[in-house]
Protein backbone atom coordinates (compact mmCIF):
# COMPACT_ATOMS: atom_id res chain seq x y z
CA UNK A 1 0.00 0.00 0.00
CA UNK A 2 1.54 3.38 -0.98
CA UNK A 3 2.73 5.54 1.93
CA UNK A 4 0.89 8.51 0.48
CA UNK A 5 -2.45 6.90 1.28
CA UNK A 6 -2.01 8.33 4.78
CA UNK A 7 -2.89 11.69 3.23
CA UNK A 8 -6.41 10.42 2.57
CA UNK A 9 -7.10 11.19 6.25
CA UNK A 10 -6.67 14.87 5.39
CA UNK A 11 -9.03 14.40 2.44
CA UNK A 12 -11.61 12.78 4.71
CA UNK A 13 -11.23 15.55 7.32
CA UNK A 14 -11.87 18.21 4.66
CA UNK A 15 -14.96 16.41 3.33
CA UNK A 16 -16.39 15.95 6.84
CA UNK A 17 -15.65 19.54 7.92
CA UNK A 18 -17.10 20.89 4.68
CA UNK A 19 -20.25 18.78 4.90
CA UNK A 20 -20.75 19.53 8.62
CA UNK A 21 -20.40 23.31 8.21
CA UNK A 22 -22.67 23.40 5.17
CA UNK A 23 -25.30 21.20 6.83
CA UNK A 24 -25.27 23.35 9.96
CA UNK A 25 -25.49 26.57 7.95
CA UNK A 26 -28.27 25.21 5.70
CA UNK A 27 -30.41 24.22 8.71
CA UNK A 28 -29.74 27.33 10.81
CA UNK A 29 -30.12 30.13 8.24
CA UNK A 30 -32.47 30.89 5.36
CA UNK A 31 -31.05 31.32 1.88
CA UNK A 32 -30.14 34.98 1.47
CA UNK A 33 -29.08 35.32 5.14
CA UNK A 34 -26.36 37.92 5.75
CA UNK A 35 -24.54 38.86 8.96
CA UNK A 36 -21.42 40.93 9.49
CA UNK A 37 -18.76 39.11 11.57
CA UNK A 38 -15.86 41.55 11.34
CA UNK A 39 -16.91 45.10 10.50
CA UNK A 40 -16.51 45.84 6.79
CA UNK A 41 -14.42 42.68 6.32
CA UNK A 42 -15.94 39.20 6.94
CA UNK A 43 -19.61 38.30 6.50
CA UNK A 44 -21.67 35.16 6.93
CA UNK A 45 -23.94 34.75 3.93
CA UNK A 46 -26.14 31.90 2.82
CA UNK A 47 -25.94 31.52 -0.94
CA UNK A 48 -26.02 28.74 -3.50
CA UNK A 49 -23.87 28.60 -6.59
CA UNK A 50 -25.17 26.32 -9.36
CA UNK A 51 -22.15 27.24 -11.51
CA UNK A 52 -18.43 26.85 -10.98
CA UNK A 53 -15.82 29.01 -9.24
CA UNK A 54 -16.63 32.71 -8.91
CA UNK A 55 -20.21 32.07 -10.05
CA UNK A 56 -19.25 31.28 -13.66
CA UNK A 57 -22.25 29.62 -15.39
CA UNK A 58 -24.49 30.35 -12.38
CA UNK A 59 -26.88 32.34 -14.56
CA UNK A 60 -27.54 29.35 -16.80
CA UNK A 61 -28.61 26.50 -14.50
CA UNK A 62 -29.85 23.59 -16.55
CA UNK A 63 -29.97 19.83 -16.06
CA UNK A 64 -27.36 19.42 -18.80
CA UNK A 65 -24.96 21.84 -17.11
CA UNK A 66 -25.46 20.09 -13.76
CA UNK A 67 -24.66 16.70 -15.32
CA UNK A 68 -21.60 18.16 -17.09
CA UNK A 69 -20.32 19.71 -13.84
CA UNK A 70 -20.83 16.44 -11.95
CA UNK A 71 -19.09 14.44 -14.69
CA UNK A 72 -16.24 16.94 -14.85
CA UNK A 73 -15.87 16.82 -11.07
CA UNK A 74 -15.68 13.03 -11.15
CA UNK A 75 -12.89 13.18 -13.76
CA UNK A 76 -10.97 15.73 -11.69
CA UNK A 77 -11.43 13.68 -8.50
CA UNK A 78 -10.19 10.56 -10.30
CA UNK A 79 -7.12 12.38 -11.60
CA UNK A 80 -6.34 13.90 -8.18
CA UNK A 81 -6.67 10.50 -6.49
CA UNK A 82 -4.34 8.95 -9.06
CA UNK A 83 -1.75 11.72 -8.65
CA UNK A 84 -1.93 11.37 -4.86
CA UNK A 85 -1.47 7.61 -4.85
CA UNK A 86 1.00 7.43 -7.78
CA UNK A 87 3.75 9.30 -5.87
CA UNK A 88 5.83 10.50 -8.81
CA UNK A 89 8.70 11.85 -6.68
CA UNK A 90 6.93 14.97 -5.43
CA UNK A 91 7.31 16.03 -1.82
CA UNK A 92 5.10 16.18 1.23
CA UNK A 93 3.78 19.64 0.37
CA UNK A 94 2.47 18.31 -2.90
CA UNK A 95 0.87 15.29 -1.22
CA UNK A 96 -0.84 17.52 1.35
CA UNK A 97 -1.95 19.85 -1.45
CA UNK A 98 -3.38 17.00 -3.51
CA UNK A 99 -5.22 15.67 -0.44
CA UNK A 100 -6.73 19.12 0.17
CA UNK A 101 -7.69 19.49 -3.51
CA UNK A 102 -9.28 16.04 -3.44
CA UNK A 103 -11.23 16.81 -0.27
CA UNK A 104 -12.44 20.16 -1.58
CA UNK A 105 -13.51 18.77 -4.94
CA UNK A 106 -15.33 15.89 -3.22
CA UNK A 107 -17.08 18.24 -0.80
CA UNK A 108 -18.38 20.48 -3.57
CA UNK A 109 -19.35 17.47 -5.71
CA UNK A 110 -21.43 16.17 -2.82
CA UNK A 111 -23.35 19.48 -2.77
CA UNK A 112 -23.93 19.35 -6.51
CA UNK A 113 -25.34 15.85 -6.27
CA UNK A 114 -27.48 16.53 -3.17
CA UNK A 115 -28.69 20.07 -3.93
CA UNK A 116 -27.86 20.88 -7.54
CA UNK A 117 -25.69 23.76 -6.34
CA UNK A 118 -22.83 24.43 -3.94
CA UNK A 119 -23.65 26.13 -0.63
CA UNK A 120 -21.36 29.04 0.20
CA UNK A 121 -21.39 30.91 3.51
CA UNK A 122 -18.32 33.13 3.90
CA UNK A 123 -17.71 36.44 2.16
CA UNK A 124 -14.72 38.75 2.48
CA UNK A 125 -14.52 42.42 1.59
CA UNK A 126 -11.23 44.25 1.01
CA UNK A 127 -12.20 47.90 0.76
CA UNK A 128 -14.69 48.14 -2.09
CA UNK A 129 -13.74 44.71 -3.47
CA UNK A 130 -16.01 41.80 -2.55
CA UNK A 131 -14.49 38.33 -2.84
CA UNK A 132 -17.15 35.86 -4.03
CA UNK A 133 -18.76 33.77 -1.29
CA UNK A 134 -16.93 30.54 -0.48
CA UNK A 135 -16.93 27.53 1.88
CA UNK A 136 -14.56 25.06 3.58
CA UNK A 137 -14.13 23.04 0.35
CA UNK A 138 -13.20 26.17 -1.62
CA UNK A 139 -10.66 27.11 1.06
CA UNK A 140 -9.13 23.62 0.91
CA UNK A 141 -8.92 23.84 -2.89
CA UNK A 142 -7.16 27.21 -2.72
CA UNK A 143 -4.69 26.11 -0.04
CA UNK A 144 -4.12 22.78 -1.80
CA UNK A 145 -3.34 24.45 -5.12
CA UNK A 146 -0.91 26.82 -3.38
CA UNK A 147 0.88 23.88 -1.71
CA UNK A 148 1.21 21.97 -4.99
CA UNK A 149 2.63 25.08 -6.69
CA UNK A 150 5.05 25.77 -3.82
CA UNK A 151 6.29 22.20 -4.01
CA UNK A 152 6.61 22.38 -7.79
CA UNK A 153 8.68 25.56 -7.67
CA UNK A 154 10.59 25.26 -4.40
CA UNK A 155 10.34 21.64 -3.23
CA UNK A 156 13.28 19.30 -2.92
CA UNK A 157 13.69 17.06 -5.93
CA UNK A 158 14.97 13.58 -5.31
CA UNK A 159 17.06 12.14 -8.13
CA UNK A 160 15.63 9.10 -9.85
CA UNK A 161 17.04 5.76 -8.68
CA UNK A 162 20.07 4.52 -10.64
CA UNK A 163 18.03 1.76 -12.28
CA UNK A 164 15.57 4.30 -13.65
CA UNK A 165 18.33 6.46 -15.14
CA UNK A 166 20.01 3.69 -17.12
CA UNK A 167 19.37 3.76 -20.81
CA UNK A 168 18.71 0.45 -22.57
CA UNK A 169 21.66 -0.68 -24.71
Amino acid sequence: MPARLKWLWLTLAVVLADRATKAWFETQTPEGYRRELLRHFVYLVHSRNPGIAFGIFSGAPSPGLRIALIAGSLVVIGALAWFLVADRGSGGLSAAGLALLLGGATGNLTDRILHGAVTDFLEVWLGAYRWPAFNVADSAITIGAALVLLDAFFGDRHPAPESARKQPE
